[in-house]
Order: structure tokens, then C-alpha cells, then sequence
């Protein structure tokens, strides 16, 4: 689905009579194929007999940002030299590495991560308090990992005053290099580093990181803010999956999905409101990096109500 919906934007809005419609329909089909992706690799991973599962799966996302820093660098250096009018060329070029992991998951050897029939149902997560918790950290992570990802080169471009290039290259690329290294940093190290501790600073850095973007006047700052918050984020993705997978073991794929689904949620919303605000604002982009400061808040209080919880060994 993947790689059918990357060549269907190459070629689908030319045969309707709405090019958006086209579009909209080529991005559909290819996101159920990315969403479905994200679900099934972290059971995966987490089923296999690794001693420090976490680190794992932090290592396990972190390609997650390789792979954003490649689509960005090497769509630049594409456009750069055969033109952006190119660009349905690009995506069906695109579309051969979800073809190529037909293959893959054709040969993986896939684990189960607990015996049919007796994992929790769907019903039975949503009576559990603490799925909740994790379900508000889901959406607040997504929320300030894709408001910022998302909104990076624009702030860069409008707010700082570069050109879109450089501004693709300084914000979402360096925004997912700063990412991805948080994440290699647990995936080596995390077994000397307290999992619930490390995403509670890095609440705090994110909240720190969007205030520069929001509030200062010197360009260096607000660029800073926007590359060492892909840092701050890094981890809050896998950590609370991986904290989830352990405090819920019964929890099997259907709370991978869930959380999942939380964190998209929160990935939709937050860039959504970070846009309607900028616009309402006169394209004021600081505005909206302002009222995206709520996003690491809600991190924040989601992390210290689970450090409360696992305290009080409620659960």
C-alpha cells in the first residue's frame, strides 16, 4: 500500500478530473501502508529475545529519522538538479523501498509476542487507567515531535529569513539528525540510564527548546531551539512504548496499535494547530511555536502522573 500510494501520486491526479482529489487519495492509501508499517515492527522487535528491550527499540526508531534525513537531503539534491517540476519521477523512485520490503516482511521470521487468545482485548485496555496515561503520552509526543518537524523549515524560511532549500536542510533534517542521535544515545547506553528519568529531562528540554522558537529575537536561538528539539523528542516515542510494553505485558499488538494510533493522533493535531494559530496570527510563526508550547507540557505532566504511579507500585 506503501508503494502503490507513492506511484499513485505520481500518476493518479493527471486521470482525475481534480488534481487535489488525486493527491489526497494517493496519500490515504499510502499512510494506512506507513501506518501499518509502524504497528507491526515494534511487536516485532519486541518479541525478540533481545536482554535490553528498550534500548532495542529505541535503536529500532531511530532509523525512523535516518530514514527522513535521506528522503530530505536526497529530495533536495534531486530537485537541485533535475528541477522540482520532476517531482512524480521522485516519487515513484521513492516507491521502490516499500517494494523492496514486500520482500522483508515476506522473509522475517515473526514471533509472537504472547499465545493467542491471551492477550488483552481492546475492551479490556480501555478500562485500564494507566493505558490512558500512556495513551496522553502518546499524543503529546507526537504532537511535539510533528509540530516541530513539520513546521521547521517553514519557521526556518519565514522566521529567520532563509531560502527553502536551506531551509529544508537546517530544519526537518538537522530536526531529525538531533532525533536520531538521541535515540542511537539510549539504543548504547540505555541500559545505565533510567528510562522514566531521561523522558522527564527531555519533557523539560522540549518545553525549553519551544519557548526559543517562540520567544527570541536572535536567529541562532530560534534555529537552536528548533534542531536541539528533535533531541528532546527522540525519546519519548519508543520510551513509552517500551514502558507500556512492560507495565501492560498482556497488552500484545493491540495496545502497540492503540498507542500508535495515539501517537498519529497527536502527530495530526498538534501541526494542525500550530498552522491555524501562525495563520490567525498573520503567518506569525512564533505565535504558533507559542501555543505549541502546550505539547511538552501535557509530556511533562503525563511523565511525573507515571513516575507517581510506578512509585506508589500502581502498576
Amino acid at each position: 500500500m506503501s508503494a502503490v500510494g507513492l506511484v499513485g501520486l505520481a500518476f493518479l491526479p493527471e486521470y482525475l478530473p481534480n488534481h487535489f482529489v488525486g493527491i489526497i487519495i494517493s496519500v490515504v492509501v499510502y499512510a494506512v501502508g506507513s501506518g501499518l508499517i509502524e504497528v507491526l515492527v515494534s511487536p516485532i522487535v519486541e518479541a525478540c529475545p533481545f536482554d535490553n528491550k528498550d534500548s532495542v527499540m529505541s535503536l529500532l526508531h531511530s532509523f525512523y529519522c535516518w530514514g527522513t534525513v535521506c528522503v530530505v537531503f536526497l529530495s533536495t539534491l534531486f530537485f537541485g538538479i533535475f528541477g522540482i517540476e520532476n517531482w512524480r519521477i521522485l516519487a515513484c523512485v521513492w516507491a521502490m523501498l516499500p517494494f523492496y520490503n514486500v520482500y522483508n516482511f515476506m522473509t522475517c521470521p515473526i514471533e509472537r509476542l504472547i499465545d493467542e487468545g491471551k492477550g488483552l482485548k481492546i475492551k479490556e485496555l480501555f478500562i485500564t487507567p494507566m493505558f490512558w496515561l500512556f495513551m496522553i503520552l502518546m499524543i503529546g509526543a507526537g504532537a511535539s515531535e510533528a509540530s516541530m518537524a513539520q513546521w521547521a523549515s517553514a519557521y526556518v524560511e519565514s522566521a529567520l529569513g532563509f531560502s527553502k532549500n536551506i531551509g529544508d536542510i537546517t530544519g526537518p533534517c538537522m530536526f531529525a539528525v538531533s532525533m536520531g542521535i538521541s535515540r542511537v544515545i539510549y539504543g548504547k547506553y540505555g541500559q545505565k540510564i533510567n528510562l522514566t528519568n531521561f523522558m522527564l529531562g527531555s519533557g523539560v528540554l522540549c518545553l525549553i527548546c519551544y519557548l526559543f522558537a517562540a520567544v527570541s529575537a536572535n536567529p541562532i536561538l530560534g534555529l537552536a531551539g528548533c534542531i536541539i528539539c528533535g533531541f528532546s523528542v527522540g525519546i519519548m516515542w519508543p520510551g513509552t512504548i517500551s514502558v507500556a510494553s512492560s507495565k501492560m505485558p498482556l497488552g500484545g499488538t493491540g495496545l502497540f496499535a492503540l498507542l500508535a494510533m495515539g501517537g498519529d493522533l497527536g502527530a495530526s493535531i498538534g501541526p494542525g494547530v500550530v498552522g491555524t494559530v501562525t495563520q490567525r496570527a498573520n503567518d506569525n510563526m512564533k505565535a504558533g511555536m507559542f501555543v505549541g508550547c502546550i505539547f511538552p507540557i501535557v509530556l511533562i505532566a503525563s511523565l511525573c502522573f507515571m513516575k507517581f504511579f510506578i512509585a506508589k507500585k500502581k502498576v
